[in-house]
């Protein structure tokens, strides 16, 4: 992300991984497409219409807002699912073009929400948390958590121990929504 004139994209499914190709073949300059190991569930159907610098809003909150990339949309997901048996209201927000970053869309969920949860299979430092971080301090000032690599070396398993060991996962995004409410005036 620090380099100039790098796009980065992370897709979150096979169906935006093959949209996601297609854009970085057209388009001008470097890409840098970031996959993710294991096998996620399919999010999106054929006609999905990916666009370099635009976020999707997968669900409507009024709570907190989770902005996820890559194989976290669908734990993003699934956490809007257990906040939702708890009366909060949760929205998501797909981050797959980390750079340029959509601006617009997270200035606007921000305000919606009035809090934020960042989640990536990434370190917190240098990705989407301190992307979306720098949008809000700038534009809209609210209460955010990070959800993803505390600053630590990697480590080698499967996908779903990393996942596990990493607390990268539906019970923390939980956990990180509601601490992050709490701390909303």
């Amino acid at each position: 992300r620090a380099i100039p004139g790098m796009t980065v994209l992370n897709p979150a499914d096979a169906i935006e991984t093959k949209k996601v190709i297609e854009k970085a073949v057209e388009h001008e300059g470097p890409v840098y497409i970031r996959l993710g190991r294991p096998g996620v569930p399919v999010l999106f159907s054929e006609d999905y219409d990916f666009q370099i610098g635009k976020a999707n809003v997968l669900k409507e909150g009024k709570d907190v807002t989770l902005i996820a990339t890559g194989i976290l949309v669908n734990e993003a997901l699934l956490a809007s699912e257990i906040l939702a048996e708890e009366g909060i209201e949760a929205g998501v927000l797909n981050i797959a073009c980390i750079k340029p970053i959509d601006k617009e869309a997270i200035i606007k969920a921000a305000s919606s929400s009035g809090a934020v949860v960042t989640c990536e299979e990434h370190n917190i430092l240098g990705g989407l948390a301190s992307a979306v971080s720098e949008v809000l301090v700038e534009n809209c000032p609210v209460p955010l958590e990070r959800v993803g690599v505390e600053d630590t070396f990697g480590r080698s398993g499967s996908p779903a121990e990393l996942l596990e060991y990493f607390s990268l996962t539906k019970e923390e995004i939980v956990l990180k929504a509601k601490k992050v409410i709490s701390r909303k005036k």
